[in-house]
């Protein structure tokens, strides 16, 4: 489930968001999943991928990570040096609730909260 807040206006940030998408290339595919037998964009891919991009448009990203009652919580927030921001949660089952199993819940969550705000897709 992921819930969407803004700031009163997000005019500015709009702007800029396009701006930014229209420059971003796809991450590429680079890391292994061998339970599932395929490959994947990883955490440091996207970040790379869409750091620069989102910088040079005076926007930034924060992720603020959670666990509570066997559930990984991500809240992805975007802001704009206007001071305008839009934020969105995303929460998943953890299943093995050991600190490998929730740190990989929660990576796995900020890899597709990011790449969904930035529009993008692994290729």
């Amino acid at each position: 489930m992921s819930n969407l807040t803004t700031s009163p206006e997000i005019g500015e940030l709009a702007a800029a968001l396009a701006k930014a998408q229209g420059e971003m290339e796809n991450a590429s595919k680079n890391s292994q999943n061998p339970h599932f037998k395929s490959k994947y964009a990883d955490l440091a891919e996207i970040l790379n991928t869409v750091r620069p991009v989102l910088s040079k448009h005076g926007l930034a990203v924060t992720q603020f990570p959670a666990f509570e009652s066997g559930t990984a919580h991500v809240e992805t927030i975007l802001t704009h040096a206007s001071g305008e921001w839009m934020s969105g949660t995303c929460s998943a089952p953890v299943q093995k609730s050991d600190p490998q199993g929730v740190g990989s819940a929660l990576t796995y969550l900020r890899r597709y909260s990011l790449a969904a705000v930035c529009g993008l897709a692994q290729e």
